[in-house]
């Protein structure tokens, strides 16, 4: 699949290597143009062991590149993640700012159908008011689905839930 990853801090970028070593074509997009230049040649702005590796062998491949334009990495794109970061506010919740600004982005450059998947960590009810912000934007339809970054904890957490429901 032609896969888009929109924010490479942590969770973008682990997500987009990871997905290009299981053989998918990944283009990973953020607006800083010189953490680009860095990751174009396999330097990472995060400390993960073997990660500048793996970057340089589906850069070598061609499976994985970077880029800031956004529409251009979208061409012949299948599925978009939504990596952004939402940093905690002064009063506890979410700043959805970021993501709200990658989806008003990508609801201006699609071209067809298509998939998003929301990375990023946010409160409950954000796809539905996702769903419903790019859909008022883009006459293509849009299919939002989630994959949190700490998915293995949750469902750990959901199969202790139903240990102690059930037992």
């Amino acid at each position: 699949m032609n896969i888009v990853v929109i924010g490479t801090g942590y969770v973008g970028l682990v997500t987009g290597v990871a997905l290009a070593e299981i053989g998918h074509q990944v283009c990973c997009v953020d607006i800083d143009a010189y953490k680009i230049e860095q990751l174009q040649k396999s330097i990472s702005p995060i400390y993960e062991p073997g990660i500048e590796e793996l970057m340089e062998q589906n850069i070598n491949n061609g499976r994985l590149s970077f880029k800031t334009d956004l529409q251009q990495a979208m061409h012949e794109c299948d599925i978009i993640y939504l990596a952004v970061g939402t940093p905690q506010k002064e009063d506890g919740s979410a700043n959805l700012e970021y993501i709200k600004a990658a989806a008003t982005d990508v609801a201006k450059t699609m071209t067809k159908e298509m998939i998003i998947v929301v990375k990023s960590t946010v409160p409950v009810g954000t796809n539905r008011y996702l769903q419903t912000f790019i859909q008022e934007q883009t006459p293509h339809k849009v299919s939002i689905v989630s994959n949190p970054e700490f998915l293995r904890k949750v469902l750990r957490s959901v199969m202790c839930f139903m240990e102690i429901v059930l037992c």
